[in-house]
């Protein structure tokens, strides 16, 4: 991945740096240029924005497009090569289709309903918590936590059968492969996803249930019935990144705690009433204080313009790659507060992690809300949770999930 020179020289991508390396880093950058021309190793060029109000501008803005890469006639251009999948969801759809399939999924994922779920989420993190210290010694946080409270919580969602777990994991490790799995078995598993939940969706439609299939399968658009194909993307989006991004929050949160004593004995003190301003802030800035070094490479899906835009400044011409960098736009100093400090109680919190305008996250309800139990729960009944080991990741999923995080007390 390379960049296009500018006058000021700061260089994008970066790293890997510190994390107060990095959070400099993004200083200069964002002080120099609101966004950087990069050639990608996959699909040519792209402008990836940097700046926060630059980057909301652009995600609100019906110009910038995503139908060239669904349609297959532009590459995605993306650090790794983008999973043929994921561009038939609904995260590939632009107005009107996206906005009327949107409503509809908004209203089955209310603020309302994701209220209702929150006392099971407490309760099934209270079953899971009760089997880790049950077992004792060291365990695994990220199979028996991270990963089987949003899988159970999508379940109750969606209305699949939770002892479908496994399957769920491997189509979402098969859906977002980028490396290491053969392309026929690949298109073995989603056919197999397919299959299923079409068979569920025709059950739903015979006998309907208060699940957001049964929802769907029943909803109607200017007096039509929502076909099978476009009901099947918005599934299809909700299982593979419904509990992939959300176990990857959970477990960045557990572990910047773990990281940050300060920051952990202050969130002991009422994790309830500071999980909501709490989750926010592993959002933003969790990343980088889990230990590691941090890296500035992609960016958020990718768009095409339809037509010349300007941006902060900056020409985007017709037929361009437009992508928005939330890391440096929830460390842009013009929209956050001393940025590079890790703070539980910060109250204006502009990050884009979950995205904003037309495409803002359609389960951001409901991670938040697995966030914020998620990491209450575990550390108001585990309050000596310390880690056991170093956490190991999976590198040839999009999403770079933790797959061992040892954790005991």
């Amino acid at each position: 991945m390379t960049e296009t020179t500018t006058a000021g020289g700061v260089e994008f991508p970066y790293g890997p740096l510190p994390a107060p390396e990095a959070v400099e880093h993004l200083r200069r950058l964002m002080a120099d240029r609101p966004m950087t021309r990069t050639t990608m190793p996959y699909g040519g060029d792209v402008w990836v924005i940097h700046r926060n109000r630059a980057a909301k501008e652009v995600l609100g803005d019906a110009r910038f497009v995503r139908e060239p890469f669904r349609t297959g006639e532009r590459v995605v251009p993306f650090y790794v090569q983008f999973p043929d999948f994921l561009l038939t969801t609904l995260q590939f759809e632009d107005p009107p289709q996206h906005t009327k399939l949107r409503k509809l999924v908004q209203k089955a994922i209310s603020p309302r309903r994701v209220r209702d779920m929150r006392a099971s989420a407490v309760a099934f993190a209270n079953e899971l918590i009760d089997g880790m210290i049950e077992r004792g010694g060291v365990r695994n946080f990220i199979s028996e936590y991270a990963v089987s409270l949003p899988i159970e919580m999508l379940s109750s969602l969606l209305g699949v059968d939770s002892a479908d777990r496994e399957k769920f994991e491997r189509w979402a490790s098969s859906g977002l492969a980028v490396s290491g799995k053969a392309e026929e078995e690949i298109a073995a598993d989603m056919a197999e996803l397919a299959a299923y939940m079409t068979d569920l969706i025709a059950r739903r439609r015979a006998e309907p249930r208060d699940d957001l299939l049964s929802a769907l399968a029943h909803a109607r658009d200017r007096d039509e019935t929502l076909t099978d194909a476009e009901i099947l993307p918005i599934a299809f989006i909700l299982i593979v990144g419904g509990f992939d991004n959300t176990a990857n929050f959970l477990t960045t949160g557990v572990l910047s705690l773990l990281r940050s004593d300060e920051q952990r004995a202050l969130f002991l003190t009422d994790p309830d009433g500071l999980a909501p301003t709490a989750a926010e802030e592993v959002l933003r800035h969790g990343s980088f204080v889990m230990g590691g070094p941090v890296v500035g490479a992609g960016g958020l899906v990718p768009f095409v313009a339809t037509e010349d835009v300007v941006v902060d400044g900056q020409l985007i011409a017709r037929g361009e790659a437009v992508s928005v960098d939330p890391t440096a736009a929830g460390h842009d100093p013009e929209a956050v507060e001393d940025p590079g400090r890790f703070d539980i109680t910060r109250q204006a919190n502009p990050h884009l992690t979950l995205s904003h305008g037309l495409h803002h996250c359609l389960g951001a309800p409901l991670a938040r809300m697995e966030l914020q139990v998620g990491m209450a729960e575990i550390f108001k009944r585990i309050p000596d949770l310390r880690l056991a080991g170093e956490p190991v990741r999976r590198e040839d999923v999009l999403t770079r999930p933790m797959t061992s995080v040892p954790v005991t007390w």
